[in-house]
């Protein structure tokens, strides 16, 4: 499935903001089961420089200054991506104990490895009551992928979603204790769960696509950054994705900007300016599907 992408993020000041340095993480990964096929970054005013680099995760960052005096910000991201995520994932996997185990004498240290996503991190702390929420799906020698899918069937029933009880600073505690909450405390919650018993889990930000209902046109920029579940489900199966706010495995639906231990590590747009008064914020977000792959020939039959 081939996407083109739209991002833009939209700044109003009060006052006159003399420069900003921002950090940008609005290009979608490559990895697989996705190629960013082209990217596109416009930002007003015209920044004095924009370096790219890669952080320890291997995202994509933009490190952007601008010394222009404005009253107005926008960036905006444009790509197109293509997905070639398998149909279906594994139906069980491995026992999560062993999972468990293999990722403790794990001696990799590269950015993917499972030793990163084992332990709390600024916005993820592990609590007794989230660990055995999530314990209650991870029975003795169960598979990891069928307890990680019955893990955000549960989070999905037990969860309301509502985007006027939480902000961006508010702990996972409390939103668990509410149950209420968006798809950034709910991956928060099934991360510190399943951290607690000793499983690999990231942070992943990125996008989906949604679909209007029946005979309704789709509603441009509608769409919104999204978060999920990255799991580290054994050697054999590695990181898999899953996404407990719509209780489904990640596929060719969800587009991947960057991961990273919590929220504060892939922030799409992080940094500070030079100036005073209240400040405004849009996000618009579209996912336009171009093509889906051609499918693969019929096989012929041998002739004689």
């Amino acid at each position: 499935m081939i996407y083109k992408i739209r991002h833009l993020t939209a700044y109003s000041y009060d006052r006159t903001v003399n420069s900003a340095r921002l950090v940008l993480r609005v290009t979608p990964r490559d990895e697989p089961g996705q190629r960013t096929m082209t990217h596109q970054l416009n930002i007003l005013p015209v920044p004095m420089s924009v370096d790219t680099e890669r952080d320890f995760y291997g995202n994509t960052v933009n490190v952007v200054t601008i010394d222009t005096e404005h009253r107005e910000l926008t960036i905006e991201a444009i790509s197109t991506v293509e997905l070639t995520h398998q149909a279906a994932l594994p139906l069980a996997g491995e026992p999560w104990e062993e999972v468990s185990n293999a990722a403790l004498v794990s001696r990799d240290l590269t950015g993917s490895a499972p030793a990163h996503f084992m332990f709390a991190s600024p916005r993820i702390q592990l609590a007794p009551d989230v660990t055995q929420y999530a314990r209650e799906s991870f029975k003795p020698d169960r598979g990891i992928l069928e307890a990680s899918r019955d893990l955000i069937k549960r989070i999905r029933t037990d969860f309301d979603y509502d985007p006027e009880t939480t902000d961006i600073n508010t702990p996972l505690t409390q939103a668990f204790a509410q149950r209420q909450g968006v798809c950034q405390d709910f991956a928060h919650i099934m991360i510190a769960g399943l951290r607690g018993l000793g499983l690999p889990a990231a942070y992943v930000s990125g996008y989906i696509r949604t679909i209007p209902p029946p005979g309704e046109k789709r509603l441009e920029g509608a769409d919104a950054t999204h978060a999920w579940v990255a799991v580290w489900c054994g050697t054999s199966d590695g990181w898999l994705g899953f996404d407990p706010t719509n209780a489904i495995d990640v596929g060719n639906d969800h587009i991947a900007l960057a991961i990273g231990r919590d929220f504060s590590d892939v922030s799409p747009v992080y940094g500070v300016f030079v100036g005073s008064g209240g400040t405004e914020l849009e996000v618009e977000v579209d996912v336009v599907p171009v093509t889906a792959p051609a499918p693969a020939p019929e096989p012929r039959a041998a002739k004689a």
